[in-house]
């Protein structure tokens, strides 16, 4: 494995794992035109997901911090007798974000060989691009957008973690997804679209921890420190520039302009799978 090809599929697994198209098929993809080693594809996944999740961190770090100092305070105040109360706006994005999470976790863990089995499809991943231009599209051209942090209530969360949980599909961006069954909730374009990258944050941890000791059982082939970080980076680099590319594309309202992409993609997988 050499440091460019980390590279390159470092930049592919950072801006397709925020940008709306879906990163599991485009990682694929590029694996195979790289000729990369079975060996070697495991392993460096997990730590490309782990250079994406860092991203997340950098472009929200102060709403990250100012959850993690609420969720103390609300132990304290639980502890001290003061009750349960989420006033404050980051005290609630943090439950927000562990509601949402309890849907998508348990679809993965429940339905993981069903949608294992989904990735020796292509016909599956062409038709799953033409659900998320779908979704997209709708979803922009529908949703007028104006609740906040303060409107949103526990089911609203378990929604949106319901559609996260659809993107363990292949071809169903998680990012996409997210966005859209918070604009469906009627969020304002902020709201949908920091909840969804945050939401990304116990989403891809654990997807990293649960695959990590697979990874290593596979082996590591002939990747080294160098090409291992060089990965990383591109990914984490790329990552930030997704993320916040993809907040202006929503706040210009042209979130349906990936919709044209995935359209595309998707109907030349389907076409390809069924003459080939």
């Amino acid at each position: 494995m050499s440091v460019l090809k980390a590279i390159i599929l470092g930049i592919v697994q950072g801006l397709t794992e925020f940008l709306p198209v879906s990163s599991s098929g485009h990682l694929s993809i590029t694996q195979y035109l790289l000729k990369v080693p079975e060996d070697n594809v495991l392993f460096l996944t997990v730590m490309l997901h782990l250079g994406t999740l860092i991203s997340v961190f950098f472009v929200y770090s102060k709403d990250i911090f100012l959850m993690i100092v609420e969720f103390f305070k609300f132990i304290f105040d639980v502890m001290s007798g003061k009750g349960f109360s989420l006033e404050n706006q980051h005290r609630k994005l943090a439950a927000m974000i562990i509601v949402a999470t309890i849907p998508t976790g348990f679809m993965g863990i429940f339905f993981k060989d069903l949608f294992a089995s989904f990735y020796t499809s292509q016909l599956v991943v062409g038709v799953a691009l033409l659900i998320t231009g779908t979704l997209l599209w709708a979803a922009e051209k529908f949703n007028s957008g104006r609740r906040d942090i303060g409107d949103m209530k526990w089911y609203d969360a378990a929604f949106v973690g319901f559609f996260q949980g659809l993107a363990i599909t292949p071809g169903i961006s998680r990012s996409g997804s997210t966005i859209v069954g918070s604009l469906f909730r009627g969020f304002n374009k902020e709201l949908a679209t920091k909840f969804s990258f945050l939401i990304s944050i116990p989403a891809i941890l654990g997807a990293t921890v649960f695959e990590v000791k697979g990874a290593l059982e596979v082996g590591l082939g002939d990747l080294t420190f160098g090409v291992l970080l060089a990965g990383i980076l591109a990914a984490f680099l790329s990552g930030v520039f997704a993320i916040r590319s993809l907040i202006n594309f929503i706040k210009k309202e042209k979130l349906y302009y990936f919709s044209f992409y995935t359209w595309t993609l998707g109907a030349i997988i389907i076409v390809w799978t069924i003459v080939r």
